[in-house]
């Protein structure tokens, strides 16, 4: 049997709050603005190795603010805007937990089941050299959960997150 070696860096953002402004149960892919050097800082990581994984929690979906179909097509005009940028800059995977806190899912960070999940679907990510970056306590509470690194960001600033990795 062989074992594979996990060599894949991955980060796990959130979305609202720190890859693009929190519009507050946004349903409207016209509407994404992404916090300035955003693009920026994704191609320097792109350039360094890292894969792009978002889980975010859009609780809208279960209290009728913003559909399924509303939350998708966000996350494929965040893609195309991405892709428009720089022809390689894709976020490999979107999750959402639908629901709200109420619920007691095991999706909703500050649980770590989507991360767990895109962990289980792609084997090759190395952990330890992986992060999970947010704007909320859940976000990093739900990366420690899954042993990642974790960042908590403030205001959409991925280029002070890119000097402390480069710094270590």
């Amino acid at each position: 049997m062989k074992i594979t070696e996990k060599n894949s860096k991955a980060i796990f953002f959130d979305r609202d709050g720190t890859l693009i402004i929190d519009k507050n149960y946004l349903n409207d892919p016209d509407l994404i603005q992404f916090f300035p050097d955003t693009l920026k800082a994704l191609v320097i990581l792109y350039n360094l190795g890292y894969q792009f994984f978002v889980v975010t929690n859009q609780s809208g979906v279960a209290r009728g603010l913003i559909t399924i179909d509303q939350v998708e097509a966000i996350h494929q005009r965040m893609n195309e805007i991405l892709k428009n940028h720089h022809p390689k800059l894709i976020i490999e995977k979107f999750l959402f937990c639908p629901h709200v806190p109420s619920d007691h899912c095991s999706c909703r960070k500050p649980k770590p089941g989507m991360i767990e999940a895109i962990l289980k679907s792609n084997c090759d990510i190395d952990v330890k050299s992986s992060w999970m970056i947010g704007d909320k306590d859940i976000d990093v509470q739900a990366g420690e959960a899954m042993g990642l690194n974790t960042y908590h960001i403030i205001n959409g600033d991925l280029l002070s997150f890119i000097n402390k990795i480069i710094s270590q």
